[in-house]
């Protein structure tokens, strides 16, 4: 149940008990009024209004702006009749308006629906109107004014910090519940799947030949596995909400093309038997095309590892999430590049590192940077600049 419910429960029962209570102060000083059909007739409309909107506060969907500013002029005509209504002598003598205290809860209703800010905006309107009806700032009606500013936005307050707590609850049981089904995820995978790939590897490299070759493959894949699996590389697919949208924490398909995607799982395939990642805990955010592309340049690397290196040569991934960009490094333990060696590769018209890996971080307004020692092996630094990155990516992805 939202924390909420029980304010706008209580609001509903305010406006009938004051409504009736300003009521019987007419019923009580019936015979002083000066114009007492003015108050009758107002208090007819009072009646009628308070009963058939009773639905509007059963709930903040329910509530809505236009009914809100009608409840609020309900309640300033009723103020504003007063003086014609009442005689100038009960007035000066401190009388109470029309709608009495009833007054509050049209202001309450402004609280409980906008917060501090929607409350302040009536509750100054109410005091205008006040002393307007008044014609002077009387020392009991600057009481009451204050009173009914104070208590608005201190409960317009009070709702807001209520509203940012049940979003934070509703997040914390959604994170705990998606780490405990991974968890539970986790361990059925290591107790069956992730075993039977390391027997199959194992195995494979005793019997030799082709079993080799296929626990070689098995080998790769219960690294892959096990990366995603302790990873946390999954999307969150829930998204809690306020009571303005039902105060729920719902289920949604999360988009392909739109908001920032997380490079680390672009880049978790990667990662195999002799392909480590190394990654931050937190998420690489970047738009969808330049995670893309970043993920392709990676992948470009790669691919010069297994050509240029071998089959047997090791290589890192890093990824470093900066201030102001995000650095990918690929480095591997191959003889490395001999010097000149990517100008007359270039020359010759091959060009997988100008284009592939060097391309496609100009065109997103980083750059690449390959460093080689002959013998020592090559190490491929990646860096987009965030804003860069962003507004590049938002070009690509209008095309």
């Amino acid at each position: 149940m939202s924390v909420e419910l029980p304010l706008w429960r209580a609001l509903a029962g305010y406006r009938v008990l004051t409504m009736l209570y300003a009521i019987g102060l007419c019923a009580t000083a019936y015979d002083r009024f000066a114009r007492p059909w003015v108050a009758v007739a107002y208090y007819a409309v009072l009646a009628v209004w308070t009963l058939a909107t009773l639905p509007k506060v059963s709930g903040e969907a329910a509530c809505t702006k236009r009914f809100l500013a009608v409840d609020l002029a309900v309640a300033l005509v009723g103020i504003l009749l007063t003086p014609v209504a009442d005689s100038h002598q009960r007035i000066a003598d401190g009388g109470p308006t029309l709608p009495s205290i009833w007054t509050a809860g049209a202001v309450l209703a402004f609280a409980i629906k906008g917060g501090w800010r929607w409350a302040a905006i009536a509750s100054t309107a109410v005091a205008a109107v006040n002393l307007v009806e008044r014609g002077h700032p009387a020392r009991d009606t600057v009481h009451n004014v204050i009173l009914v500013w104070v208590a608005s936005i201190a409960i317009g307050y009070v709702v807001e910090v209520a509203r940012a707590s049940e979003r934070t609850l509703a997040r914390a049981l959604e994170i705990e519940a998606a780490t405990r089904e991974r968890e539970r995820l986790a361990r059925d995978i290591h107790d069956g799947v992730l075993q039977v790939l390391a027997m199959v590897k194992r195995r494979g490299a005793a019997l030799g030949g082709e079993a080799a070759e296929l626990g070689r493959l098995a080998g790769e894949q219960e690294v892959a596995l096990r990366t995603l699996v302790s990873g946390g590389l999954v999307p969150v697919s829930r998204v809690s909400e306020d009571l303005a949208a039902g105060a729920v924490v719902r289920a949604v398909d999360e988009p392909d093309d739109e908001g920032p995607v997380d490079l680390r799982s672009l880049l978790a395939p990667y990662a195999r038997a002799r392909v480590s990642l190394a990654e931050p805990g937190a998420p690489v955010l970047l738009p969808p095309a330049a995670a893309r592309e970043v993920a392709a340049a990676v992948g470009a690397a790669l691919d010069n590892v297994r050509r240029h290196a071998g089959e047997g040569a090791q290589a890192w991934i890093l990824v470093e999430d900066e201030p102001d960009e995000i650095v990918v490094t690929v480095r591997d333990d191959g003889p490395g590049i001999p010097d000149g060696r990517l100008a007359q590769a270039e020359g010759e018209g091959r060009l997988g590192v100008a284009l592939s890996i060097r391309g496609r971080l100009r065109d997103l307004g980083g750059s690449a940077e390959v460093v080689s020692v002959p013998g020592q092996g090559t190490e491929v630094e990646l860096k987009v600049p965030k804003g860069a990155a962003r507004a590049r990516g938002k070009k690509a992805e209008q095309r």
